[in-house]
Order: structure tokens, then sequence, then C-alpha cells
């Protein structure tokens, strides 16, 4: 692990952010099929379902464990983590596309905009969630000069048990089964560990794994790293809890309230809304807590899980 903080440490953290969200769009618009290449419906829903919106939270979590890694972020090392922050939200759209349908959430509204199903078809949404998961993987998989194969195998692993009925798929199908049953703590983090949380601890280890082969990696950083994605990850959950009642669609980007209107098992309606506050904050402490061996290297790591806790968007 390198001493040094990097170059864009200097840069403030809302810059930062911003910096690392146009490039990613930059990058998103490449690796994506054209507009008007057949079948062209379909890759102008892939293109609408994931360009131009959201805040890239699993990508900028990549990019930020990468940074532990990389002395100096102003220079083309930092491009390796490009793919695989590209897989990251390629894999998140095509969760939220088949999420929104009708047989799944069934939500009118994304990200601000009509979701996928309603601005084409459902037929059409679920091509592009299959689609956009595929193209994940050949994101990821996309071999560098400077990455050893080692390196690819061990993120195309992390990303696909993060994605599979161990990750997320599994999280979204206890999710469904729950609607109108009541659940308890234990059982409610089970299902968000797997369907939010365990692409936000993907998006850590991958990101770590991008700038460095494990075995440069000692196990008591890699223990570190999932300490804080865990926790993240669940404080990312329970946020999103507190802003489905306290927030406003219009602001939020998707339909405010649509939890408890659907009668799902929510951090609010299991703890109330101010003890879900005093939770989000104890997991907030934690995954902070967990980044104290890294020191100012984990910068933007400690900022991101900041921006989680406290983000009203």
């Amino acid at each position: 692990m390198t001493n040094s903080v990097g170059i864009s440490a200097q840069l403030d953290f809302d810059a930062w952010v911003k910096l690392k969200q146009a490039h990613l769009e930059q990058v998103l618009d490449r690796v994506l099929p054209s507009a008007d290449l057949i079948p062209t419906t379909l890759h102008s829903a892939m293109r609408f379902s994931i360009l131009g919106g959201g805040k890239r939270v699993r990508a900028l979590l990549c990019y930020a464990a990468a940074e532990v890694y990389i002395q100096d972020t102003s220079s083309t090392d930092i491009s390796l983590t490009d793919n695989a922050a590209c897989a990251l939200e390629l894999i998140h759209a095509y969760s939220l596309v088949h999420d929104d349908m009708p047989c799944m959430d069934d939500d009118d509204l994304r990200r601000g905009k009509p979701s996928c199903h309603k601005q084409y078809d459902d037929a059409t949404a679920l091509l592009v969630g299959d689609s956009l998961q595929s193209l994940a993987f050949s994101a990821i998989s996309q071999t560098s000069p400077s990455q050893n194969a080692q390196q690819q195998l061990q993120m195309l692993h992390i990303l696909a048990k993060a994605a599979g009925s161990l990750g997320m798929a599994g999280g979204q199908a206890i999710d469904l089964s729950s609607v109108g049953k009541p659940l308890n703590q234990t059982e409610l983090e089970t299902m968000h560990r797997l369907k939010t949380g365990a692409l936000i601890e993907a998006a850590v280890l991958i990101g770590a794994a991008s700038a460095q082969p494990e075995a440069s990696i000692n196990n008591a950083e890699i223990l570190a790293l999932t300490r804080y994605a865990a926790n993240i990850g669940l404080a990312f959950q329970v946020v999103d809890d507190i802003l489905d009642v306290e927030g406003d669609s219009s602001i939020l980007g998707k339909t405010a309230g649509k939890d408890a209107n659907n009668n799902k098992p929510t951090y609010v309606t299991l703890l109330g809304l101010e003890a879900a506050k005093t939770y989000a904050k104890q997991l907030h402490d934690e995954a902070l807590s967990a980044l104290k061996p890294f020191s100012t290297q984990a910068l933007r790591l400690q900022q991101l899980a900041d921006f989680i806790m406290h983000r009203r968007f």
C-alpha cells in the first residue's frame, strides 16, 4: 500500500465526484452499442436506461477503493479501474430495469424519467436487462497490458457472485416473497445484505482488485475493506428506507412512499423512523472505524460513507 494520498485527493469531494461521474459517462458511452446499430430499439433502450442519470455510487466506491492502492491517480494507472466501474454500473442498471417491471416492483419512475418498460415496453425492458448484464461481463473481462489474468478472474468471480442467487437476485427473491409478511431485523438484514449490499461490497473489493493482484493485498486489509463495505451497504439501504418516508419523488427520482404503500418490510416500519436514523449512524460509524488502518489513503472511501449517510436525493 502506498504512502501517498495521490493527486486526486487534492480535489475537494464534490469536484472529485463530478470528475469521476463525467469520466464514467464517457466510458459507458463508449462501451454501449450505438443507438443506430441493429437492433436499434434494444440499443436505444439500453442507452436510455443507464446514460445521463444516477449518482454512480457503486462506480465511485470502485474508484475510491482503487485509489487506496494507486499512488498517482492522475496517471493512466487509474484507467485500469474504468472497465470494473463500468461493469458495476451496468449490473446495477440491469437490476433497476428488471426491478421496475410489473412482475417485480412495478415502478413507473426511475432516475427522474419513465422506467424502461414505460418508455418502451415490457419485452424490451426484459431484453435490456439481459443485455446490460451480459455487457457488464464483457466489459470487465477486457484485457489490459497492466492487469494480469489473476486480477481479471478475481474481479469476474466477485461480480458474478454479487449478481446471482447468493447476491442481488437472491435478495430480490426474498424481497418479493416477503411482501405483507412480518420480518425481524435479522431477516430484513439478510435480504438487504444480498439485494443492495452485495453489489456495494463487490464494488469495493473489485476496485481494490483492479489496482492490485490479490496476493499483493494482505488479509487484514481485505477484511477491513469487507467490513467497511458490509456496513456502508446496509447503511445505504437504511437511509433509502428513511428517504422513502421523508423524501419527495421529484427529488429522489423514483416514487417516494412506494414501499409502505406496497406493504413491504422496511427498517422504518420495523424500528421506527428515529431508531432507523440511529441505526444508520451506527453502521456509518462502524464503516469509518474499519478504514482506520488505511489512514488518509482511504479518504475517498470515508467521504463516500458520509455521502451515503447524509444524502438527500
